[in-house]
């Protein structure tokens, strides 16, 4: 089992931020602002689905998770909060988010399902967010030029997205979760995550007026596929989900231990 602690993160957001806040550059902000879009709803979702999972295990088993599960739903519920603070700014900007209330569409889609479906749907969702926070913890100085509390926001999220990684996974498998439906959502989610990732970045582009300048493709090209890409390097941790050995804990999170040690005066920690 995992010990999860629940931080309060030491910024504050309410002052605004300029609009390419990500270095100056409009397509890694566009991107940056998409995902922080689809947090508040994917969240609440990530934390509903692992309580009802939770709460349909033996009793012996809640006994065993409730810790686990308890720290998890802290960490996501204060992600949630603060990039919907975050998310505030982007609106204020002129941005619109399309990606949540599609989200909250497709979503009603679920009701009534058993609940090992919700809680692959969040562990398939919890490997995106993993693969990318170890990315993100690894490339860190390509958010030096943000503006700092910005990136403390970015880099804290990730450290604990790593921390909590194999949550929903073992409680799928504590379920009775099977093989043949984990690899199924999984593959579902890809293409649902990468599209509305896309439509939502071209979207933010679109808005902010750069979609169609060289240096906004000149940019996404270096950023996803140059030598430090992120799709160039998270492709073959992507993939290791597929394997059917395969479990969170065999990607390191050594680079989420390390953010939260050398950065303890960025965070507090609840109920300490």
């Amino acid at each position: 089992m995992t010990d999860l602690v629940v931080r309060r993160l030491l910024i504050d957001l309410q002052a605004p931020f300029d609009r390419h806040w990500c270095g100056g550059d409009a397509f890694r902000s566009a991107l940056f602002n998409a995902l922080s879009m689809s947090f508040p709803v994917g969240e609440q979702f990530f934390i509903d689905s692992v309580r009802n999972g939770h709460k349909a295990l033996p009793a012996a088993l809640q006994e065993k998770f409730k810790a686990e599960v308890q720290g998890f739903v802290g960490q996501e519920a204060t992600h949630r909060r603060i990039h919907a603070l975050f998310n505030e700014h982007l609106e204020h900007q002129g941005l619109v988010n399309d990606w949540a209330p599609r989200a909250r569409q497709r979503l009603k889609l679920l009701d009534g399902l058993d609940p090992r479906h919700h809680v692959a749907i969040t562990a398939a969702n919890e490997h995106f967010t993993a693969i990318l926070a170890d990315w993100m913890l690894r490339n860190h100085d390509l958010l030096d030029s943000s503006e700092e509390r910005l990136k403390t926001l970015w880099l804290w999220h990730s450290a604990e997205e790593s921390e909590h990684k194999s949550t929903a996974f073992d409680l799928y498998l504590a379920l009775g979760g099977n093989s043949e439906w984990r690899l199924k959502w999984f593959n579902r989610i890809t293409l649902v995550f990468l599209g509305d990732t896309l439509r939502q970045t071209v979207n933010n582009l679109r808005r902010d007026g750069t979609l169609w300048r060289w240096s906004t493709w000149r940019s996404a090209a270096s950023y996803l596929f140059g030598r430090r890409g992120l799709i160039r390097e998270t492709f073959g941790p992507w993939r290791e989900y597929k394997r059917a050995d395969f479990h969170p804990n065999q990607q390191d999170s050594q680079r989420s231990r390390d953010w939260l040690a050398d950065n303890r005066n960025r965070y507090s920690v609840v109920g300490a």
